[in-house]
């Protein structure tokens, strides 16, 4: 699995009110996400494309354990965020809704507009624009193979629909 998109780059400490604006919470997910990083970067929401990577800096996604954070940047098409850390929810919840969480050392390295290139089974990135490679977390297969389907939840319904899901027999309708 091998991903590429253009670097958005954020500080530390990029709470779940940034990503996921209180003011908008009660609203549906595509208007959440149009508010999506509107206080430190009015233009996010409108410029991000899809396969686009956040980077973070230390603490990515602290504050409230709001799921729409991270749904609200898969929502606009936003293929993985790159932090030095994360806040644990944060992180549980974006592979739990198909978004790619990759710890790197590195970060300073990655500036705006930088073309990466994500190996999260290797534990690598590729900056293409520098022509550098930079260390990241590997994220295991069983994982990754949840990202790709789409989160836990489309992971899983396919598991029971192919039989894959151990000690579960799917109920015949």
């Amino acid at each position: 699995m091998s991903e590429s998109g253009r670097a958005w780059v954020y500080g530390d400490d990029v709470d779940t009110d940034l990503l996921a604006p209180g003011a908008y919470m009660r609203r549906p997910i595509g208007e959440l996400a149009r508010h999506c990083l509107e206080a430190v970067d009015p233009a996010f929401a409108r410029q991000v494309a899809p396969g686009d990577i956040v980077v973070g800096g230390w603490n990515f996604g602290m504050g409230s354990s709001r799921e729409q954070a991270a749904q609200a940047l898969r929502e606009l098409g936003v293929r993985a965020v790159v932090a030095r850390s994360f806040a644990g929810i944060f992180y549980r919840n974006a592979l739990n809704l198909g978004l790619l969480a990759l710890v790197s050392p590195d970060i300073e390295r990655i500036l705006p507009g930088d073309v990466l290139t994500l190996d999260p089974a290797a534990g690598r990135i590729e900056n293409t624009t520098r022509g550098e490679v930079l260390a990241c977390e590997a994220i295991p297969d069983h994982l990754l193979e949840m990202v790709q389907a789409g989160g836990l939840v489309p992971h899983l319904e396919r598991r029971l629909r192919d039989g894959s899901v151990a000690g579960i027999r799917r109920r015949e309708p």
